[in-house]
């Protein structure tokens, strides 16, 4: 998973909205669910799926708790949570 660590010096602004996942790489603060496995596998091996760490594409019928789960470790990691969004 994504951590909350600091880049380029302290820039609030990207830290914002990027977590890092390791040697240099960021991926979006950002949870995908989805209760049709095929929209989310398109993410998943489509022309971006190098921008999205793949524990945050959730699909399926189970995806409640899994959801949870993982907003609650991005959570976690955060040093500050202004707030949470939700878009349908």
């Amino acid at each position: 998973m994504p951590s909350d660590t600091t880049v380029g010096g302290g820039d609030d602004a990207f830290n914002t909205f990027f977590s890092e996942i390791g040697a240099g790489k960021h991926v979006p603060r950002a949870v995908f669910v989805e209760l049709e496995p095929t929209v989310i596998d398109k993410v998943r091996t489509g022309t971006y799926r190098q921008l999205f760490h793949p524990e945050q594409l959730i699909s399926g019928k189970k995806m409640l708790l899994t959801t949870l789960r993982v907003v609650i470790i991005l959570v976690r990691q955060c040093t500050s949570v202004s707030s949470l969004s939700y878009v349908n």
